[in-house]
């Protein structure tokens, strides 16, 4: 709402100064700068990427206590105790000329704020186990072998922040969203042009189970893909797209400028012990064997 209010009033200002006198000291929209760090852009449209390097740098199989409480077990199927997983972290940058413009969370679900949540317009949902709303279809998150079987991950996103900036000849250096909201009071949630959001592996979520404990095959030894898409599209409802229809006829929660750089593949390997390759004393072992074992005296 506050990114849409500014950019009327900036609307307003230009129509008056175009037809103002001469001698008016009504701001010539010539001179006047169109965006500070108090307003938001929202004439342009985003452009919404996923940094494969930041996924490429920050990945690691561990082997994790899961309790029942964990929210990430809940809603991820996970059966609580010690799985093998591999975890990774999501950076997502917008390199567009305008915002990845959300507001207050409250505002998508309760329009109207009579507390039902009937009319709300598909961008949240409430994550009753954790007590606060969570983006849908904000990333998908995929782990491919090389012959293509894929395993899910149950991630569900929940604040869109400015965490990194990611200044690629676009933006101002503005940090402006970095309020989530909760169920009581209002956020101010969005990614700022040259600015990414990052989730970084040790959240919840952020992983893939390898030993089966979701439901999923087991994910043996070897070389895969994380494939993740950003602001994916997804079937409408009934036949219609709850936010925006894309070029393709798909639907998807945010416009933007350019669809086609939403997806980054990053290359892993998955060893049959914690760790990553190319690192330490068994940095090649596919296996543990006793020898690699230190004794402790």
């Amino acid at each position: 709402m506050r990114g849409r209010i500014l950019s009327s009033v900036w609307l307003a200002l230009v129509v008056a100064a175009c037809s103002a006198p001469e001698g008016s000291n009504v701001v010539s929209p010539e001179v006047a700068p169109r965006f500070t760090k108090s307003t938001v852009d929202t004439l342009a449209l985003p452009d919404l990427t996923v940094d494969g390097k930041s996924t490429q740098n920050n990945w690691l199989v561990r082997v994790e206590d899961f309790p029942a409480d964990f929210c990430s077990v809940i809603e991820g199927g996970v059966t609580p105790g010690t799985h093998a997983v591999i975890r990774f972290t999501v950076t997502t940058p917008n390199i567009g000329e305008g915002d990845v413009f959300v507001g207050s969370p409250l505002e998508h679900m309760d329009p109207n704020g009579d507390g039902d949540y009937a009319d709300q317009d598909g961008l949240f949902e409430l994550a009753t186990c954790h007590g606060h709303f969570h983006f849908q279809h904000y990333a998908t998150y995929r782990l491919v072998d090389e012959s293509g079987k894929e395993w899910k991950s149950a991630k569900r996103g929940f604040c869109m922040l400015d965490t990194d900036p990611y200044n690629v000849g676009v933006g101002d250096g503005s940090w402006t969203y970095r309020n989530c909201g909760t169920t009581n009071f209002d956020g101010f949630q969005g990614v700022s042009h040259g600015w990414a959001d990052t989730y970084t592996f040790k959240l919840g979520g952020q992983y893939f189970v390898l030993d089966g404990g979701d439901g999923q095959p087991p994910v043996p030894p070897g070389q895969y893909r994380i494939v993740v898409e950003v602001n994916p599209p997804y079937a409408p409802t009934n036949g219609v797209c709850p936010r925006i229809t894309d070029p393709y006829g798909t639907c998807r929660q945010f416009a933007e400028s350019d669809y086609t750089n939403n997806v980054a593949s990053t290359p892993v390997t998955i060893t049959g012990h914690p760790g990553r390759t190319g690192y330490g004393t068994i940095k090649n072992a596919k296996t543990l064997v006793a020898a690699d074992e230190i004794e402790k005296y």
